[in-house]
C-alpha cells in the first residue's frame, strides 16, 4: 500500500472533475480530457530597484510559489527607461506537479476570497484554453506578512491547460472551483422573470 501524499485539488480532479468532463464532452480516450499542464507566476521589478528590494521581491515570490524564483534580466539597454543591459527587471516561477496543484488550491480557496469586494474573475480565456489572471496586490496570499512588505507588487498568473478550446478550458477551471464572474446577461434574465 502506497502512502504517497496527493494534493486535495488533484484528488478532486481525478475523482470528480475528469469523469464530469468525460460525461459532458464525450471524450473517447482518457488522454483527451483537459488538465492543468503548468502554472507560471511572474512579476516585474522597477529599473531603479536596489539589491534589497530585488531580494525582498524574490523572497516574497518564493514564499507564494513554494520554490525559488528565477530573476530575468534585460537583454539590451534602453536609455529612456533608465535601463542597462543585464539589469534585473523581473522574477518568475513555473510550477508543475504537486506544487502546481497546491498553489492552485491556495489561490482558489484562500487568496481570491480575501480580496475586498470580490465578485469573481473574468471568464475570458486566451483563445487556446489557457487562463491569465492579474493580481494588483500580492498580500492576499497568507504566506506574506504585511508588516515586512516595503513596496507592493503585482502578480501575473498564467494557468496553462491542455484544453483545445476556450470552452473546454473554462469548463475545466469552473469544475476545479475558479470563481468566474457571472455574465451581464444572467442578471437581466433574472429581473425579467
Amino acid at each position: 500500500m502506497s502512502s504517497k501524499y496527493t494534493p486535495a485539488l488533484k484528488k478532486h480532479y481525478i475523482e470528480q472533475v475528469a469523469p464530469a468532463l468525460v460525461k459532458s464532452r464525450g471524450y473517447a480516450n482518457k488522454h483527451e480530457v483537459p488538465k492543468i499542464a503548468k502554472i507560471s507566476l511572474n512579476t516585474g521589478i522597477d529599473a531603479d530597484a536596489d539589491k534589497n528590494q530585488i531580494a525582498d521581491i524574490a523572497r516574497d515570490l518564493g514564499l507564494i510559489a513554494g520554490q525559488k524564483p528565477v530573476l530575468s534580466k534585460s537583454k539590451k539597454a534602453i536609455s529612456n527607461f533608465k535601463l542597462r543591459q543585464g539589469q534585473v527587471v523581473g522574477a518568475f516561477v513555473t510550477l508543475r506537479g504537486d506544487a502546481m496543484w497546491e498553489f492552485l488550491y491556495r489561490l482558489l480557496a484562500v487568496a481570491l476570497p480575501t480580496i475586498r469586494d470580490f465578485r469573481g474573475v473574468s471568464p475570458k480565456l486566451d483563445g487556446q484554453g489557457n487562463y491569465n489572471l492579474g493580481i494588483t496586490d500580492f498580500t492576499i496570499f497568507p504566506e506574506i506578512t504585511v508588516e515586512n512588505v516595503k513596496k507592493s507588487m503585482g502578480l501575473d498568473i498564467s494557468i496553462v491547460t491542455t484544453a483545445q478550446t476556450d470552452e473546454e478550458g473554462r469548463e475545466l477551471l469552473k469544475l476545479l472551483g475558479m470563481p468566474f464572474r457571472r455574465t451581464e446577461a444572467a442578471p437581466a434574465a433574472a429581473k425579467a422573470a
